[in-house]
Parts: C-alpha cells; sequence; structure tokens
C-alpha cells in the first residue's frame, strides 16, 4: 500500500490526512519525508512547513495549528511526529469532518496502532489515508533486499544477502542505508554485491560469521566452528552472544520440525519455514548430522547457554567462553 500512497503523491494527489502508524518505522519515514521534502519547494518550506513531536504538544496544538491557512504556497504542511506520545486522539474526530483544505496533516505514530473500531478512526478511513507499517518477517526479508536491490541498480548474490539478514536481521532502515552505501561505493563497471563487497565495505565478515558458524557445525568441521568461536570472542561488538544464540536457537528449532515433517525434502523445508531456497539445503544436510534427540538436547544446551549470558548460574565464565563450551556440546 505505501507504493500506491506514494504513486499518489507523485502525481500531486493529496489527501487531507496521513495517519501513518505500525512497527516498521521505515515505511512511516518513507511516506513522511516525501510529503516533507517534495510537496513544497524550499522557499516554500520557510513559511508553510511545521513541523511537531508529540512528547512536547497536545492534541489541541495539533488541531490549531492544522486550522491555520498557508502563506506562500497552496497548502500547509503539518507533521506530526511521536504522535504515540499525544493522548486523546480520539479528540481528532471533530477536525477529521470538518479539515482544512488547504492544510496536509501528516500523523506519524510509530511502534503501535489504534483501535480500528473507535468512531473517529472510521471516519478517517472515509476522508483521509490510514496507513499500518508492519514488520517484515524474518523470511520476507531475501525478497526486499534483493527488490531494493534492484531498485538501486545492485545485483545481490545469494550468501550476501544471507549475510546482511543475519547481520542487520529485520531492520529495513539499516538494510537500506547500507544497500545505499553500496550503490555508492560499487566498483566501477560492475553492479553485483558479493560476499567479498559485504566484508569491504559494511564490516561483516565472509568467513566469520553466524551463517558461517552454522555452516561448520552442521558440517562438523570443528577447526572452522572453533576458528569462528575464537573470531567472536575477540570481536564482541560485532558479534553479541545473544545475536548468536538467537540465531542457532531459531535454526536449530526449525532442525526440530523438519525431523517431523512427513516430506523431508527442501521444498517442504521452504514451504514450513518460508525461508529461501538458498538456505533450506541445510536442513537436509543438518538432519544427516543431528537426529531428533540430539537436536532436542542441543536446543536445551541453547537455553542453559543464553540464562548463563544473563548471569543465571554463571559465576565467572565470559561470553567467549560460554560459546566455545556450546560448540562442543553441539560437536560432541
Amino acid at each position: 500500500m505505501h507504493e500506491q500512497i506514494l504513486q499518489s503523491l507523485k502525481q500531486r494527489k493529496y489527501a487531507p490526512i496521513y495517519f501513518l502508524m505500525g512497527e516498521e518505522p521505515y515505511y512511516i519515514d518513507l511516506i513522511s519525508d516525501y510529503i516533507q521534502y517534495e510537496i513544497l519547494d524550499e522557499s516554500q518550506r520557510e513559511f508553510d512547513l511545521s513541523v511537531l513531536y508529540g512528547k512536547d504538544v497536545d492534541i489541541t496544538t495539533v488541531i490549531n495549528t492544522a486550522k491555520r491557512f498557508p502563506m506562500m504556497s497552496p497548502y500547509q504542511v503539518l507533521i506530526v511526529k511521536e504522535a504515540q506520545h499525544i493522548k486523546d486522539l480520539d479528540k481528532l474526530q471533530f477536525y477529521i469532518q470538518h479539515y482544512a483544505s488547504t492544510t496536509i496533516l501528516v500523523i506519524c505514530y510509530k511502534y503501535g496502532t489504534v483501535d480500528g473500531r473507535k468512531k473517529w478512526v472510521n471516519e478517517l478511513k472515509k476522508t483521509g489515508v490510514l496507513f499500518e507499517s508492519k514488520k517484515l518477517r524474518d523470511y520476507e526479508m531475501g525478497a526486499w533486499i534483493a527488490k531494493y536491490a534492484k531498485s538501486k541498480d545492485l545485483q545481490i548474490e545469494e550468501k550476501a544477502m544471507v549475510m546482511l539478514t543475519d547481520f542487520l536481521g529485520t531492520d529495513l532502515s539499516k538494510v537500506a542505508n547500507e544497500l545505499d552505501k553500496l550503490a555508492i561505493t560499487k566498483p566501477a563497471g560492475s553492479n553485483r554485491i558479493t560476499p567479498e563487497i559485504i566484508e569491504k565495505n559494511i564490516g561483516i565478515s565472509k568467513d566469520f560469521n553466524v551463517f558461517e558458524l552454522q555452516d561448520a557445525l552442521i558440517k562438523k568441521d570443528v577447526l572452522k566452528a572453533n576458528r569462528i568461536i575464537n573470531y567472536f570472542a575477540d570481536n564482541k561488538k560485532a558479534n553479541p552472544i545473544q545475536m548468536v544464540l538467537a540465531q542457532l536457537f531459531g535454526f536449530f528449532s526449525n532442525l526440530m520440525i523438519f525431523h517431523y515433517l512427513p516430506q523431508k525434502t527442501a521444498e517442504a523445508a521452504a514451504s514450513e519455514f518460508k525461508i529461501h531456497p538458498f538456505i533450506t539445503r541445510n536442513y537436509l544436510t543438518a538432519a544427516k548430522s543431528f537426529n531428533a534427540r540430539k537436536t532436542m538436547n542441543i536446543i536445551t544446551s541453547i537455553r542453559e547457554t543464553d540464562a548463563r549470558s544473563k548471569g543465571i548460574d554463571n559465576v565467572s565464565a565470559d561470553e567467549g567462553d560460554l560459546l566455545k563450551e556450546l560448540v562442543f556440546k553441539i560437536l560432541h
């Protein structure tokens, strides 16, 4: 839906009110930034652009500001950021019913949603734009990265894509920011993003990351697994134990499910876990290395390590020691 909203804005088809809400701030910022910087030119913005912050204003101030007339342009643009901190949003109902036709009001309500059953919300749906920006799930990130990279005239290799997802998770703003940097710094005459380019420009090691650790554990490559763990121990900020444990827990939890799938194939895994086909091959190999009982024991060990990393039943072991101990338990 965000694409439809942006398309309408580019066609200069404006709604009087945009209420942008949801757990994913990226699309909220994308739409509000376009309205803030593209509808008015620089000279008009000096007179007819207002930006308010929910922590500093009440709903009455917002409504009174929205009722002003523009001075130097056909529209006044009013952006309300951090609107989740404003109380009594129900009072918007009167303004929604009697909005100023020369004002474009944008309300940015991040990390939550409003109750769609409320009368003012239903009125808003008829008059303006109500947009919910939802968090992407892990399995949706590959397609999103590929699409965003393509929009920047980049082609990203599968392993490079996995490295980005492992390191940055589902934070779209961070991923987009890194891809924007790569679009600027890419080698002349090439638009292909490789693991080597990710390592050089973003600082994610192509050889020492959670994906490679997973691969080493699956293949029971003791030497490689220990090299990666030692690297993690020496680079704790880049590889925090909580991130490593979360990735391993997710993988082995899925492996446990895989053991009980009627069809133990890459296609079945891709369908069940909604993951990129590039990754599903790992479950076929891992199922041969770890039977169901061993997989359950590994999940238990990861949980115990997580608790100990938070100080439970742990007096002296640091993060590096805890990961080394966990890897030993997984491989033996």
